[in-house]
């Protein structure tokens, strides 16, 4: 509608002897919206004049609008020098109407949030982890400007690579099956963990047991490992205040107690097919339940390997 209007305004405020001969009369409005991205002077002008030349001007490209802009001027002498370059020359055109052009391209704006909603919402439904319970987006994205279409416009979230301190998501926009762009985000991913704490001060050595120790919830930017468990059992590697987090590396596995010294006499002995042997022997090591040590035997006086048992006696190893 408005382009009609501009073309009779044209015809009207032209006059009659303007359009003999081999000449151009072109009226620019001050401004004009368009929905191609690749715009010719027939798009935002009205172009009248010699049929050949009219026909010439109005397949002129413009140039290329960036998907980034929303608008760009084009001045008299850009036109001029452009149509000189399609055999055109100055002397064979006449401006009526604005100086200058502004063109404006009818778009859609996606914003940088709609892409955020869009790919934590397919997080939401597809956890890269089991226990994630928050992804926080590092930045985010940049708005789309798009051209008007007919076609249905979709954002296709997707994951393209992920660690377990991080996601990558990429959001791409569809107008039907084309691809138009996309947006990469990349979000930090926390998790529902848990972690122990000490009830009460805790001295070194201290042995963990369910009296000592409580478990709580937690967030953590690490999952909880598979085999994670509660290390009853071992002792504390230094002394920890009430309240404190104990970790695993503060903690070891409770040193078996010595129960042989060295230079003590020991009982060697055999238990074979319901023969019991045994010997007197002095230790040349000090060893706990399970340890391999020299012994010496006292009536022999040779010197060989046992391994220590519960009951304080020591069997040979042969």
């Amino acid at each position: 509608m408005k382009k009609i209007l501009f073309i009779i305004l044209a015809y009207l405020m032209v006059p009659a002897y303007c359009f003999s001969g081999n000449t151009l009369i072109i009226y620019l409005p001050r401004e004009i919206n368009i929905t191609t991205d690749s715009p010719s002077l027939g798009d935002v002008a009205v172009i009248q004049g010699d049929e050949i030349l009219v026909a010439k001007a109005n397949s002129l490209k413009l140039g290329v609008i960036s998907p980034a802009a929303k608008h760009f001027k084009i001045e008299k002498s850009i036109i001029l020098s452009s149509l000189a370059c399609a055999g055109i020359s100055s002397s064979q055109v006449t401006f009526t109407g604005a100086d200058e052009i502004t063109i404006s391209r009818k778009h859609t704006v996606i914003t940088g949030q709609q892409f955020l909603d869009k790919a934590i919402a397919y997080l939401v439904e597809n956890p890269p982890h089991s226990s994630v319970c928050k992804y926080s987006a590092l930045r985010t994205p940049q708005d789309l400007a798009i051209p008007d279409t007919n076609q249905n416009v979709k954002l296709i979230p997707n994951i393209t690579d992920k660690t377990n301190t991080q996601v990558k998501i990429e959001v791409t926009v569809l107008a039907g099956e084309n691809q138009i762009d996309k947006r990469d985000i990349t979000f930090a991913l926390q998790y529902t963990g848990k972690k122990i704490v000490a009830k009460t001060d805790l001295p070194q050595g201290t042995v963990l047991t369910p009296e000592n120790v409580a478990v709580e919830n937690c967030i953590s930017t690490q999952p909880l490992p598979a085999n994670w468990s509660i290390p009853y059992g071992s002792a504390l590697k230094k002394s920890l205040a009430a309240n404190s987090e104990i970790t695993m590396n503060l903690v070891e596995d409770v040193k078996p107690q010595v129960i042989l010294k060295r230079n003590q006499n020991v009982l060697i002995k055999i238990e074979k097919m319901g023969l019991v042997v045994t010997a007197i022997g002095k230790t040349l090591q000090d060893g706990c339940v399970g340890d391999c040590i020299k012994v010496q035997n006292l009536s022999s006086q040779r010197i060989i390997i046992v391994k220590v048992k519960q009951d304080g006696s020591v069997e040979p190893i042969f």
